[in-house]
């Protein structure tokens, strides 16, 4: 099936050619309204893909549905099909393997802490029970004072139940600027990330290949 705009190119090349634009459009099938149309869907498109690259060039390891978060979150509100549609018109993707030394210089990192309630860090610890269960440990610490603001211990922790412990403690201490965490999928997830970004906070993650760069702080 030819397109509407590969009509309008046609019925073009005929009037060129000395055919009236009644008759040509009557042939090829084309409203004479329509002919001069000029679409207005790249110009609408234009500053969201710009800040789509923008963001995309910022968090390397994010697709399209995390950064439509980010862009939420700017005001440009869109549906799911969209940011698909903007993210394969830009030519974005997540690069398969991406060598060290390419890897972005410009991923958002706090300041160290200036006070209290400024940086959180939180990271998994493990440990084993004596009939070899394995424990795992949330940690929570403040960058500031050193304090450790809760350490939850199950055998299983997903992103969900990160939401709940930081969550009570924002209900406790009030919420930070920054999150500081690793690259963890529990720390990346799109529900966490989300849940940051409601609640005015911003996610750090150390560089890839370089967890211990939290601990520095």
């Amino acid at each position: 099936m030819v397109s509407a705009l590969a009509r309008r190119e046609q019925v073009a090349f005929a009037t060129a050619r000395g055919l009236s634009e009644r008759r040509a459009c009557a042939l090829l099938s084309v409203a004479r309204s329509a002919l001069h149309y000029k679409p207005k869907l790249a110009a609408r498109d234009a500053p969201v893909l710009a800040a789509m690259s923008i963001l995309s060039a910022q968090y390397p390891r994010y697709g399209y549905r995390r950064i439509q978060i980010f862009l939420e979150r700017q005001g440009h509100c869109m549906s799911t099909d969209r940011a698909w549609r903007l993210w394969k018109l830009g030519g974005l993707q997540v690069p398969r393997k991406r060598p060290r030394r390419r890897v972005s210089v410009h991923r958002p990192c706090p300041v160290p802490a200036a006070n209290a309630q400024h940086v959180w860090a939180y990271d998994f610890v493990f440990d084993a029970c004596v009939n070899g269960q394995q424990l795992k440990c949330l940690t929570v610490v403040d960058e500031f004072t050193r304090e450790c603001l809760a350490i939850d211990v199950a055998g299983s922790i997903r992103s969900g139940r990160v939401i709940e412990v930081l969550s009570q403690l924002i209900s406790e201490h009030g919420a930070p600027r920054y999150l500081w965490s690793d690259n963890g999928p529990e720390f990346v997830s799109r529900a966490l990330l989300k849940w940051a970004s409601q609640n005015g906070m911003e996610m750090a993650l150390s560089d890839l290949g370089k967890p211990w760069q939290k601990r520095r702080r």
